[in-house]
């Protein structure tokens, strides 16, 4: 019967024990409220301090970009851009070649120089109210050279006063003229027969000074009494021959 009692009364403890247990359970989670269930544990806290150090811009090592990623942006930061000029590039204007350059060298040195020349006016042609006196000029060098072009050409006294104006071009370029020693080339002087305009005539002119097509050198030669009429001077381009 003693045995009874004593297995009763510890049973009754074993119970006793277990309702403080849960009451004291209950409490807790009363004091906690509705916020303690969503509160993060302390396992997940030192995970959260990783992704801070590993993840953060402040970190040195971290970086929230691929790494990869980061190392093409950065070299496509630095690259220069495809349109940059690279030192020592040829300009886009073509440069003349070496066989233009001495074709170029070859022409000026074979043109026709007021050194090699002489110079004549030849007789008028008077016909239809115009004039045209030739202006001739023939290779007395050595050596054969060419002409191409127009000539300079003014009107002035012995004392070097100018007549009127410098002669206009008349026509086109025309070809070069190739001149043997001895062989000549001319040009034309066109003016209008007094009366034909009511624009008065220049003076007479005693001398015809002349710079050949391509010179800086001059020549003169002697006008015939040359006289403009009617404003109207001009010359031709070279041809091949000598008239008048």
């Amino acid at each position: 019967m003693s045995l009874t009692i004593k297995t009763l009364g510890r049973g009754r403890r074993v119970a006793a024990g277990s309702l403080i247990a849960v009451a004291a359970l209950a409490l807790t989670a009363c004091e906690g409220g509705p916020d303690a269930a969503s509160r993060p544990s302390s396992a997940a806290a030192p995970a959260s301090s990783h992704d801070k150090e590993s993840g953060g811009s402040s970190s040195p090592h971290g970086s929230a970009e691929p790494s990869g990623a980061k190392a093409q942006s950065s070299a496509g930061a630095q690259r220069p851009s495809a349109k940059a000029a690279t030192p020592g590039a040829k300009p886009t204007g073509k440069a003349p070649s070496a066989a233009e350059a001495h074709t170029s060298a070859e022409a000026a040195s074979d043109r026709c120089t007021a050194a090699n020349m002489s110079l004549r006016l030849g007789a008028a042609d008077a016909g239809a109210g115009n004039i045209r006196y030739p202006l001739v000029f023939t290779n007395k060098g050595t050596k054969a050279c060419s002409l191409r072009g127009f000539p300079g050409v003014s009107l002035i006294n012995r004392d070097g006063s100018p007549v009127g104006k410098p002669a206009t071009r008349d026509g086109g370029a025309g070809g070069v003229v190739r001149l043997q020693p001895g062989q000549s080339a001319h040009a034309l002087l066109h003016t209008l027969n007094e009366g034909v305009s009511d624009t008065p005539c220049w003076g007479k002119s005693q001398i015809v000074y002349v710079y050949p097509p391509g010179s800086k050198e001059s020549m003169t030669t002697g006008s015939r009494g040359l006289r403009v009429c009617g404003g109207r001077f001009e010359v031709t381009a070279v041809e091949a021959g000598a008239l008048g």
